[in-house]
This record gives C-alpha cells, structure tokens and sequence, in this order.
C-alpha cells in the first residue's frame, strides 16, 4: 500500500497554515551560531524526545551533562545519551534505509538485545501511550511489516530525490513521522528514532541549519496534543483513517515558532 499518495491532504494543510514557514527558516539561518550551539540544541533535542518516552532526566540537567561534563547516575543519561549519539551518526551521514537501521542500533543500545537493533520486529505490537497505559493503536501486522517497511523506504527515497517547496519539506516530514509510528517497525525504540527521522528528513531537504529545529521540544511541551493526535487515525493499521491526520500534520510548523 502507498500511503502516502493516500495521504493527499497538502492543499488542505497548506491552505490551513498560520505560519511563514519560509520567513522563519530563513530567520533560523541567519542566526548567529556559536561552536557549541549544535551541542545545546541537540541535547534539548535527544532529552525532549526522552521525555516523550518517559525518561526521568530534566531538560535543563541533561544540558549541564552534556555542555558542561556534569555527572550524573547512568541510569538517568544512557538511553538519552544513545540518542544522541544516533543524532550524531545522522547529521553525519546521508539518510537511507539502511543508515536509519544503524541510527536505531544506536537508539536501542540499552532497550534492546544486540540482535534486535535495526531488525525488524517478529511479533504483533500494541502501542501505549506511556503516562496512561492506554491502547493507541494497533501497529503494522507482522505477516505484512517487511513488505509496508519496504515500500515506506522506497517512497521516502523518492522523496529526497524529489525537488520540494519548503512548505512540502515540513508536510513530508511529518507525514513520515506519522507513518513511520504506525508501522511501529522495531520492538523498541519507534518513538525516538521517528522524531529523529522526521529530523533526518528535514535536514536532508534543507541543509544542516535543520538539525537546530526544536520539533522534539515543541512535541514534548504539547506531549497530551501529540498523543492525542496520533490516536485520531483510529485502533488499527489497515483501517487507520488518514482524513483526520491533519491536526497532527499541523504541528511542525508551530515547532517554529512557539519558543520566541
């Protein structure tokens, strides 16, 4: 199933948008940058989507770890630090299927055993939402994961190659997100590496200046939002009814702007 030629809502969205997207990436790139600048927001970055996940280490303190070399219990900074260093790999490295697997063996280093990093689940997964414990949805079956797996990757592989207007960058970005988290590919671990995916994307379409976008901050400030539009599709993946994905879809450009 192609879904994202299912997902043909841009003309709505773009239609719905409050923000000059545009204007504000250009804002963003004429900001005046230190050599620490991507160490600060990058660990505002990897601890927001920690606490996404339900992560106990604040904001503020896993900055002091990273900025400042201040120690803390390794219970509290392994997994956020795994992220990061999966953001690392990223920026470093051109976005493709199989670079995304090895980003996740990153991500996944204290949640999973080594020989489920990067490899695709072969159980049925439920999604939670972690505060409450409450179904959200039933993720990808596996009879069919490799094959919606498989054509994820190769309509995001289109993508990249496709000449976009800013204003689709940020649609396709969060259309990758929003799917990537239905299909729930990995046994742990899918939460984190679409919010860095959703990155990856926009960073390969718009230049490095996109790695210091604060959508994991935005989606950790408005976390019960973020939830609550996830679940809007409905229980289950094969009848996931992506008309009412635009609330979701309409979040990232507010990432822009909300911390002015």
């Amino acid at each position: 199933m192609q879904v994202f030629k299912k997902i043909d809502y841009y003309k709505t969205w773009f239609s719905m948008l409050d923000i000059d997207i545009q204007a504000e990436f250009i804002a963003l790139q004429q900001k005046e940058l230190d050599p620490h600048s991507f160490t600060f927001y990058t660990s505002v970055s990897v601890m927001s989507s920690s606490k996404i996940e339900g992560e106990e280490m604040e904001v503020d303190s896993y900055v002091k770890h990273k900025m400042l070399n201040v120690e803390y219990l390794p219970e509290l900074t392994q997994k956020p630090n795994d992220l990061y260093n999966a953001y690392l790999f990223a920026k470093d490295n051109t976005l493709s299927e199989l670079n995304f697997s090895k980003a996740h063996a990153l991500v996944s280093e204290h949640l999973l055993p080594l020989n489920q990093r990067g490899v695709l689940r072969n159980t049925e997964m439920l999604v939670m939402e972690h505060k409450t414990g409450k179904i959200q949805y039933e993720a990808t079956p596996k009879i069919i994961l490799k094959k919606e797996y498989m054509n994820f990757w190769k309509e995001v592989a289109a993508l990249i190659k496709q000449d976009l207007t800013i204003e689709q960058v940020f649609y396709y970005a969060a259309i990758i997100h929003l799917v990537f988290v239905n299909i729930h590919p990995f046994n742990d671990g899918n939460g984190r590496s679409a919010r860095l995916l959703e990155k990856w994307f926009l960073a390969e379409k718009l230049g490095e200046r996109a790695w210091y976008l604060q959508t994991e901050k935005y989606y950790y400030k408005n976390v019960n939002e973020y939830y609550k539009n996830l679940s809007r599709l409905g229980l289950f993946y094969e009848v996931l009814d992506y008309e009412k994905a635009l609330p979701f879809l309409l979040m990232i450009p507010k990432s822009l702007v909300f911390d002015k």
